[in-house]
Formats: C-alpha cells, structure tokens, sequence
C-alpha cells in the first residue's frame, strides 16, 4: 500500500473514531461509564400516529364525537382507548367508541367537564373538521372475553368502550343486556343507536326515574360476564350487586384512590448522579422535579404514560391503569407509583 493510501486510511479511522466518541459522549452524560441503553426520557415508548379529524358532532348535551382518519391507524378490538395530543401538548385519554372493521378510522367521544383539569374544554373548543390530532396506538385492559352471556353497564359517557363490544357481542351470537344510565337524555350519547337492539337494552335517566335497578345483576345466568364502565359509585353498586362467581370487568375513566403505603423513600438519579428524598405525602414525580425540573407529565393520574421512566434497581409500587405488565418489569409512572421497599434507581 503507498504511502498516501496509508495516511488517508489512517486519518479516515480517526474521523470515524472522533465520530463515535461524540456520539457516546452525548448518549451517557456519566462518561467515561459505560452508556446506559437509551431511556424512556419521560415519553412513551409508543410513537404519535398523525391523524385528521373529518368529522365533528354533537350528539348529546356537552358531548362531542370526533372521527379521525389516517392510513396509519393501526387495528383495535373492543375496549381499546388512546391517548390524543391536544393542541396544547396536554395528552388525554379516551375509549374508541366505532367499528373496528372501519380500518383508517377512529371514533372517540369526549364529554365537557367544566370544573375538570381543562383538556375536555379544551377539546370542545379548539378540536374542529380538518384539524389534525395526534394519537398513539391503542391500548386495551378492558378486553371483551369471549363468552356465550354477557350483562353490560354503562354511567354516562361510560358507553363509549361499551359501544363496540355490543356490536361484537351480537356479531358473536351471544346473549346479553345492557343497563345504560345518565343525568338525562339529553346528556346521553347513542340512544339512537341503542334502540335498535330492541328490550336488551334498558335506559334510565336520573332526571325521570332515579338510578338505574342492578338487581337483574342477581338474577345472571352461570357464565355470564360483567362489564362496567362509569362514575365509581356505578362501579362499586355493580361489583356489589352481581353475584360472588360473577366475574366483572371494570374500565375506569377516573383516577382511583391512591392503594398500600404512602411511606418516604429516596430516589437515585442515575444519570444524573443525585440521590432525593420522596417524602409520604408527596409523589415521586414532585420529588424528581424538584431536581430536574424540565421532567415532562400531562395527566398525573397514571392515564397517559408522559412520565414513563425506566427503573434500574428496587420494586415498585405501581399503582397506574396504564402499564402493561411487561412494562411493568422495568419502569413506572412516577405521577402515581412509588417505591415498594426504601429505594429506587431511576434511569434520569
């Protein structure tokens, strides 16, 4: 090899080499230590799917339906709920509520809450036909078992991911009911659509007759399954009056209330070379913010997965509706989860 082809080998290794330092160098801020794999660097994992909104109604009082449309939606089966990035970067949560033979088609219904935390007005007010929204693909801990009977209960805009599973349910050739109650008709979205299923389907307005009557939860045939979505008061009546070897499924659209210990831990920073101190009456997401402030989160009620980090070392007390339980392996929603024992190390 001549001379000049030695030199120019030489100097191309060690452009390739500076290269790769700066690049390892920006992968691990503790460098010269070996560089973690790349953090969830508080994001979720799932990647935002652009999609168009191409049609917007109003079906009930303060109830809007939006259909998005995009070739890059992916499938979904009964039950499935997004999250959606308003305008605003707030991330929210809501129940697919259409055909899941509609492929490239989304429908989600969003209720106004006025003294809410301002994603649903925000919704109602700047969500228009032509406007883009984008959603991650969907998520489902509210799947439809296959079975020959069903009882369904919805409260309020708790129909949403009850809707499909009808449909699926009559496309199966089971048999089932379904119990749908609201403050008032006018507030009731889809009763439309409900009426075509005949006596099956019983709905109560409080505004007319009260509550809706659970006792027929009682009377369920052997093998039938429960499913119920609402306020948690509906939810508590239904799990109370169905019978003991009556399984029931719940979707909650409300954080619960917090479960286990609430005792202080300390947090290692990983990344950061800092160890914070999570006291009992604060969550670990305000513990980490006090260090690194710039930590990202939307919901803080364990829905939408924005402050999703990994966890290096210690168990976790996770206390969300969102991770799957592979997720749940190596990381954890630091709005509501918490540390099971003393410690935990945190990929940040």
């Amino acid at each position: 090899m001549s001379r000049a082809l030695k030199l120019a080998a030489v100097a191309a290794a060690a452009l390739l080499t500076r290269r790769a330092l700066r690049g390892r160098v920006a992968r691990s801020p503790l460098w010269p230590l070996p560089a973690l794999e790349t953090p969830v660097s508080g994001h979720s994992p799932r990647r935002w799917l652009p999609a168009l909104i191409v049609s917007r109604t109003e079906p009930a009082d303060g109830v809007l339906v939006l259909t998005l449309q995009s070739p890059e939606l992916p499938p979904w089966a009964p039950g499935a709920h997004v999250d959606v990035q308003l305008p605003s970067g707030l991330v929210r949560q809501y129940s697919l509520c259409g055909d899941p033979a509609d492929r490239g088609r989304y429908t989600i219904a969003i209720r106004l809450v006025e003294d809410g935390r301002g994603g649903s007005r925000e919704a109602h007010a700047q969500l228009v036909e032509g406007a883009e929204l984008p959603v991650r693909p969907p998520r489902n801990r509210f799947e439809l078992v296959p079975s020959p009977s069903y009882a369904f209960v919805a409260g309020g805009i708790g129909i949403t991911p009850i809707l499909p599973m009808l449909r699926a349910a009559e496309a199966a050739g089971a048999e089932w009911t379904l119990l749908y109650g609201g403050r008032s008709r006018a507030s009731m979205p889809f009763l439309a659509e409900l009426e075509a299923y005949g006596p099956r389907v019983s709905v109560t307005a409080q505004d007319e007759a009260g509550l809706p009557d659970l006792t027929p939860l009682a009377a369920a045939a052997p093998g039938t399954l429960v499913y119920c979505c609402g306020p948690a008061p509906l939810m508590e009546a239904v799990e109370a009056a169905a019978p003991p070897a009556t399984p029931v499924h719940l979707e909650r659209f409300t954080a619960t209330a917090a479960t286990g210990s609430s005792r202080p831990f300390t947090v290692e920073l990983h990344r950061s070379g800092r160890t914070i101190e999570v006291a009992a009456d604060e969550s670990t997401l305000a513990a980490v913010r006090r260090e690194l402030p710039d930590t990202p989160y939307s919901c803080a009620q364990g829905f939408c997965g924005t402050c999703q980090h990994r966890v290096l070392a210690g168990e976790v007390d996770h206390r969300d509706t969102l991770l799957t339980d592979r997720e749940r392996e190596d990381s954890m929603l630091l709005c509501v989860s918490r540390a099971q024992g003393d410690h935990l190390v945190l990929d940040l």
